[in-house]
């Protein structure tokens, strides 16, 4: 499933194609993707203008003049293809290859911009994905949202206040970073990265990175240091695994992120000094890899 930076770097580059675009209507060719579409969303979304684009967590934020703004996710196999004549593109590549195959182009926004028309197509063969519409005033009560930690770049996210998150608790580190109601956004690829740059075991206990008094220990310093670094780090190299790719018009490039530990079972460890080997446990039916050397 795509993580925070896949969606940021999707965000990026449908940012040109659709900031100030007038909608002059949105197509559905079906009624429903995990869940059925809002009611009436074709009207309510058809003539309106788009007056920015923004994310939140691991949804896609599309504002409308309207005062409404759309929520969507990408579920396991969404993506956005952009077309402007004959030629086409797909904002964020991702680990594995996302589908060009129309059949499986469930949403059409149809667009007229400064540019001249062009369309932007979300494609999901397995149908994981969603789109919501709610009032943008209200978007901190919307049930996809109302519950969702801070951003890991944020700054309400910090060794205290994992420190009050985690006292106390036998659950394994892991799954502790990957409850969205602790960080929002951070899933299983970016949760193993951080945790191989803090040299923190996965399925070390959380409440360990805890004083008996509640404070951070120095561990859970580093690991906080380590989130904010590898997301930045992804985000900044266009989201994970991804093939060099251009844009429609030329100008925006993705490149490859190599990870440290995730998909490298059996690699030499690249902490220096280390000479570990990367091995691989499930944990709640997710894949996690980690060096049994550094990581403790």
């Amino acid at each position: 499933m795509p993580e925070l930076p896949e969606v940021e770097t999707v965000k990026r580059g449908l940012s040109a194609a659709m900031e100030g675009a007038h909608i002059k209507k949105l197509e559905l060719r079906r009624g429903d993707l995990r869940f059925p579409f809002p009611e009436d969303f074709e009207g309510q979304v058809s003539g309106r203008t788009i007056i920015g684009l923004g994310r939140r967590a691991k949804y896609l934020l599309i504002d409308l003049d309207s005062g409404k703004t759309i929520i969507s996710h990408l579920g396991m196999s969404g993506s956005f293809r952009i077309e402007a004549g004959s030629a086409s593109g797909t904002p964020g590549d991702f680990h594995y290859e996302r589908s060009k195959d129309e059949r499986h182009d469930h949403a059409i926004f149809h667009l007229e911009g400064k540019d001249g028309p062009r369309r932007v197509i979300y494609n999901d063969p397995r149908r994981f994905g969603f789109m919501d519409i709610a009032d943008r005033s209200e978007l901190q009560n919307n049930p996809f949202l109302f519950a969702l930690g801070p951003e890991p770049t944020g700054n309400e996210l910090s060794a205290a206040y994992l420190a009050e998150r985690f006292a106390g608790k036998a659950q394994p580190l892991k799954g502790a970073l990957l409850d969205q109601k602790t960080i929002a956004g951070l899933g299983n690829i970016y949760v193993s990265e951080a945790l191989w740059r803090a040299h923190l075991m996965p399925t070390r206990a959380a409440g360990t990175l805890v004083t008996k008094t509640g404070r951070p220990k120095e561990p859970l310093n580093l690991l906080v240091a380590s989130i904010r670094d590898v997301i930045a780090d992804a985000i900044k190299a266009g989201g994970s695994s991804l093939r060099d790719h251009i844009q429609t018009d030329g100008s925006l490039g993705y490149f490859q992120h190599a990870f440290s530990v995730y998909d490298r079972e059996g690699h030499p460890c690249r902490t220096p000094g280390c000479g570990g080997t990367v091995s691989r446990i499930v944990q709640a039916g997710r894949s996690t890899f980690y060096c049994p050397v550094c990581q403790k």
